[in-house]
């Protein structure tokens, strides 16, 4: 999960990675019970294509509990829900939380275009809060994390009302989440985005399926930045400052116009970490529960961290698609 694997990219760009990655897999110091885990649950369907999720449940007593949901990355042509671990989500799932690990559609040259994730991650948000009762979970309490292009679909969450509300079984539900914790998500396509060392610009016009001078309005309907006002949800924001593929200007602009909007935002800027953050995860993860638990969990004596302690574990991938496995 938050190895942040050069997440913006898709499988067919994972040519220009050919290196040695630190990944970071995280454990609890303290003795923890057992997560009850749900795979490949339907949300949805759109056009034959069915929308899946994991469900990661504490054990334990049975009571109401919050949720995090969350959103992988990859250019929004790529990634998938694997790519958080199970051992990753279920750090969060020990922290009290119920998790909801979604997929959603990915573009392709010929299909799946931008709104269609959007629509899907909404989906996600309103199916959740249908099921609260069957999962046990708060509707009022749920934040969402997102990485890279996850991170961009997770800001919508927090700045966005329903796009699409045509479904009546989900009509009575709202797609807005409560808060959100973003890792270095583009939230502003207006300006144009890096082509080099990877071409970020070309990933955009993918999932929006036009360059940005045939329709300029539709690259700003599409940016988060936009969308931001007096209702947006309280924001954690993380980005490394040398970030090559979706420069920190993207955030510190987002983080300005939330704190003009009055709303609640944090922006940690991670020093000299690129996209794929390497030396500060333990940072990351511990400011994200902190952040989840101050708004998810209204009693503080449920606000208590179990601390995240980091393992490095050392890949060599000789084909590099294995990075998006």
């Amino acid at each position: 999960m938050l190895r942040n694997r050069f997440s913006i990219l898709p499988p067919h760009a994972s040519h220009l990675i050919v290196a040695l990655l630190v990944t970071v897999s995280w454990s609890v110091t303290a003795k923890e019970s057992l997560v009850q885990v749900e795979y490949d649950v339907v949300y949805g369907e759109v056009e034959g294509q069915k929308l899946r999720l994991d469900v990661y449940r504490p054990s334990g007593p049975q009571k109401i509990r919050p949720a995090v949901i969350l959103v992988h990355g990859g250019g929004w042509s790529g990634g998938d829900k694997k790519d958080f671990t199970k051992d990753e989500v279920s750090f969060y799932a020990k922290q009290g939380y119920v998790c909801f690990n979604i997929n959603y559609r990915l573009a392709t040259k010929d299909s799946n275009k931008y709104p269609a994730q959007l629509d899907d991650v909404q989906r996600a948000v309103r199916w959740i809060r249908s099921k609260a009762v069957q999962y046990g979970i708060d509707p009022k309490h749920i934040g969402a994390f997102g990485e890279s292009a996850g991170g961009y679909l997770v800001a919508l969450l927090g700045t966005r009302d329903t796009r699409d509300n045509s479904d009546p079984a989900l009509a009575q539900y709202s797609s807005r989440v409560t808060c959100v914790v973003d890792l270095a998500g583009p939230k502003d396509f207006t300006t144009k985005l890096p082509v080099e060392p990877v071409d970020v610009e070309s990933l955009v016009v993918n999932f929006l399926g036009k360059p940005r001078l045939d329709d300029p309005d539709s690259y700003r309907e599409a940016s988060p930045l936009f969308y931001v006002d007096k209702k947006t949800v309280p924001f954690l924001i993380l980005h490394g400052t040398e970030d090559a593929l979706v420069p920190l200007d993207q955030s510190v602009r987002f983080s300005e116009a939330l704190h003009k909007a009055g709303v609640e935002a944090s922006l940690i800027k991670l020093e000299g970490e690129g996209h794929e953050v390497k030396q500060q995860m333990t940072l990351v993860v511990n400011k994200s529960v902190e952040f989840f638990n101050r708004h998810l969990k209204p009693n503080p004596a449920e606000a208590s961290i179990v601390p995240c302690v980091p393992s490095t574990r050392i890949y060599q991938h000789s084909s590099a698609s294995k990075v998006f496995s």
